[in-house]
């Protein structure tokens, strides 16, 4: 073996904080490895399974969704029919077109070594990779950094290692839409897939564990949402305990569960889980480096993403963090300015917006209103439902599902959280995150002069009872 090679930093995984770190890095004329063990997943896990395929599936579903409406908004249109390869070939290329501008990038920067395998640590400053031609190579570095990010968490549920399942990445890889589709997980992923696939022609049915959908928002939100859902002709079997799953003699894929009401038995064509995220760190060998995790398997960080080891960092996911791209961006911005420019970043203080993107959009900044309350913070909550008089613009668009919602702390004034259920929620949520971001009270958004009509000209309603 020859001696190790030497870096400035060492990044194992390539997802967006990683990436950007390394290309930055790489750009100041620091000489970094950047490990991607599949050349799939070139850029990291967002462009090629997670948010970019599956907002392109979106798109596609609510353009069928659009054109069914028609009437609706005066327009004759024919019967529309589904080109299920035809919505697959138009993902492909997109995250085709996505990874392919990833690897240019990370090969243009003659300080950045991109290197495709499979890498583990044999000690604090040493990292040994596979590479997917077969050489081995041993990299040393003071400073290393963990961006392996996430898979589909497979639960123990007794019968399911036995029959064909599908999770957010292999559905869609699938030559047909299901003709049945069985979801386990009303989280964000499960719900997504639920109204796409229903409107690319699926009959689809939601088994939930707990009483409500999206278990951390609020409930009235939460209802808000299942009842839209519902509406569209999507099925949500709530407080549903999967006990097995087998299947059927007629090929079918069988689910048993408890109820409040006793025990039912569903069959579909597929079944997808979407019960959570895992975090990928088994092939690292992090106790060769001391590093230590959770009990679910996440790295362990503090708020400026530093591990128990002195020179390595985790980012993204795999740390435990909010499971968003635009949060493990952030963490580079910590890390760039902490690590490589003495700064004093963390992420306790910063507002992490998320956006469900089902229709409506649920985005939600901050603090929820049950979360206030466990804090014991006196707060006002302030909501408004869509309609023409509170957002002119969603009665012009035929858009009216939803509900804006704010928690106010008394004293200061301030916003603490804000949830909004409507079209263009994701959207929306910016304007809230920097009145919360600059520190303004409420008032300030409920005077604002919002361009009208548009869906933000709604903020103006909601604040209008301080």
């Amino acid at each position: 073996m020859n001696d190790p090679e030497t870096y400035d930093a060492i990044v194992i995984g390539g997802g967006k904080g990683g990436k950007t770190l390394a290309v930055y890095l790489a750009r100041q004329n620091y000489k970094v490895a950047l490990i991607e063990r599949d050349p799939m997943m070139i850029g990291g896990g967002c462009i090629n399974v997670a948010c970019i395929p599956t907002k392109a599936f979106i798109a596609s579903a609510r353009l069928v969704h659009s054109i069914r409406r028609a009437a609706e908004y005066g327009i004759k249109v024919e019967e529309v029919s589904i080109d299920w390869q035809g919505v697959r070939k138009r993902v492909e290329e997109v995250v085709s077109e996505m990874r392919a501008l990833n690897l240019k990038n990370f090969t243009s920067l003659p300080s950045l070594d991109f290197i495709l395998g499979t890498g583990r640590f044999l000690g604090p400053q040493r990292v040994e990779v596979v590479q997917n031609d077969g050489v081995v190579r041993q990299l040393t570095s003071k400073r290393i950094f963990i961006d392996t990010g996430t898979r589909p968490a497979i639960p123990d549920l007794p019968g399911l290692r036995d029959v064909p399942f599908l999770t957010s990445e292999t559905i869609q890889q699938l030559d047909a839409v299901p003709s049945r589709l069985l979801v386990l997980g009303a989280g964000y992923i499960g719900l997504e897939f639920a109204q796409m696939m229903h409107r690319f022609g699926s009959k689809v049915t939601v088994l939930e564990r707990g009483g409500q959908i999206l278990s951390r928002d609020d409930a009235e939100v939460a209802e808000a949402l299942a009842n839209c859902l519902l509406r569209q002709g999507i099925e949500i079997q709530l407080s549903a305990a999967v006990e097995e799953v087998c299947m059927s003699s007629e090929g079918q894929v069988g689910v048993t569960f408890q109820t409040p009401k006793g025990k039912q038995e569903w069959t579909g064509s597929h079944l997808l889980v979407a019960l959570g995220r895992a975090p990928v760190t088994k092939d690292l060998d992090l106790p060769a480096a001391g590093v230590e995790t959770t009990a679910n398997g996440f790295i362990k960080v503090n708020d400026r993403l530093e591990t128990n080891v002195s020179g390595i960092w985790a980012i993204g996911d795999v740390s435990g963090g909010p499971q968003f791209t635009h949060a493990s961006l952030d963490d580079f911005r910590i890390l760039r300015d902490n690590v490589f420019e003495n700064g004093s970043r963390s992420r306790s203080d910063r507002y992490v917006p998320s956006t469900l993107f089902t229709d409506p959009e649920l985005a939600h900044v901050g603090l929820t209103e049950k979360e206030a309350i466990a804090r014991g913070l006196e707060i006002r909550v302030l909501q408004v439902p869509i309609t023409p008089l509170t957002v002119p613009r969603a009665r012009t668009t035929g858009q009216m599902d939803g509900l804006l919602k704010a928690t106010i702390e008394k004293s200061s004034q301030r916003i603490l959280g804000c949830t909004i259920l409507a079209a263009e929620a994701g959207e929306m949520i910016g304007t809230v995150q920097a009145f919360m971001i600059a520190g303004m009270p409420a008032n300030k958004l409920r005077d604002a002069v919002l361009s009208h009509p548009t869906m933000v000209e709604g903020f103006n309603a909601l604040f209008a009872a301080l």
